[in-house]
């Protein structure tokens, strides 16, 4: 949940939604875990140099297009991706990733897989100091 500067709740995150979507919709004996990445851009490159922020896009056809392959895996009930596109900064979510199914033995694989094919296919990070 968001909170406003009083502590009173301003909005429920996507996250949260995300949630309650899939646990609505899925068959419940079919769902037994939810795995969520939260992307974050760090204060460091991956070689170890302060940088300020990031400039970030992404192929929204390749998102869709494996989210959809990576659904039809067994034991799959849901996928859920958002991608911030634009000037971020450092402390700013560059993207939320969410896979729900009925085992861990199901959802990790996709979950891993899934992250790795976004890093390497969809986004395109360019880090600024």
């Amino acid at each position: 949940m968001v909170f406003d500067k009083s502590g009173l709740i301003k909005e429920v995150c996507v996250i949260e939604k995300w949630i309650a979507e899939v646990k609505g919709s899925a068959d419940l004996e079919d769902l037994g875990m939810i795995l969520i990445h939260n992307g974050i851009v760090r204060g460091t490159s991956k070689a170890g140099k302060m940088v300020k922020g990031m400039q970030l896009s992404y192929d929204k056809e390749k998102l869709n297009s494996l989210i959809s392959e990576f659904k039809k895996k067994e034991g799959i009930v849901a996928i859920k991706a958002w991608i911030n596109e634009g000037t971020l900064n450092i402390g700013d979510d560059i993207m939320y990733v969410l896979v729900a199914g009925r085992l861990r033995t199901d959802v990790l694989p996709v979950f891993e897989g899934l992250l790795s094919k976004i890093k390497g296919e969809v986004v395109s990070e360019k880090e600024f100091s």
